[in-house]
């Protein structure tokens, strides 16, 4: 059974964002430096810390679906930075390119109707595309607004 491109046209959505929420992309960028590695009071983590979890997570979803030998971080020390902050306003851009290039790459899969969205990953013993779009989706909507409320704490947020 393959999805209808309605379908295909909705999950195009929902990674990008903007519907209930503000899109992805643009919740990430314009981050002022003195910004990205401070403590918000009463919450858990900096913006940078964010930031790496969420390019963190969505690239080994990626990869495990890519990937047939792939292995996943140690869960869950190894998806998040050590680190408060940056190491440097290279690294923060460094993050955000590999973020939006993996979900520029799962847009390319989502989009493609050569794809089977509802099979199994064919190295993959039951999970879909279909399946890891959807963890993908639920996950940075969760951590975008994580984000969005760190940067209204901080004080660098106008939307």
């Amino acid at each position: 059974m393959s999805i209808p491109e309605d379908v295909r046209e909705q999950l195009l959505r929902a990674l990008e964002g903007g519907a209930a929420h503000p899109e992805v992309t643009t919740a990430l960028e314009g981050v002022p430096a003195d910004a990205r590695g401070r403590r918000a009071p009463g919450l858990p983590h900096t913006l940078w810390q964010l930031l790496e979890h969420l390019r963190i997570a969505q690239r080994d979803i990626l990869d495990f679906g890519q990937t047939p030998d792939h292995e996943s971080p140690e869960f869950p020390k190894g998806y998040w930075p050590e680190s408060d902050a940056p190491p440097s306003d290279v690294a923060w851009e460094d993050s955000l390119e590999v973020f939006r290039g993996d979900l520029e790459a799962l847009q390319e899969i989502v989009a493609d109707p050569r794809i089977d969205l509802t099979a199994p990953i064919p190295h993959l013993d039951g999970p879909t595309w279909f399946r890891e779009v959807m963890l993908i989706v639920s996950h940075n909507a969760y951590h975008v607004g994580q984000f969005v409320q760190t940067r209204r704490a901080l004080g660098c947020w106008e939307g």
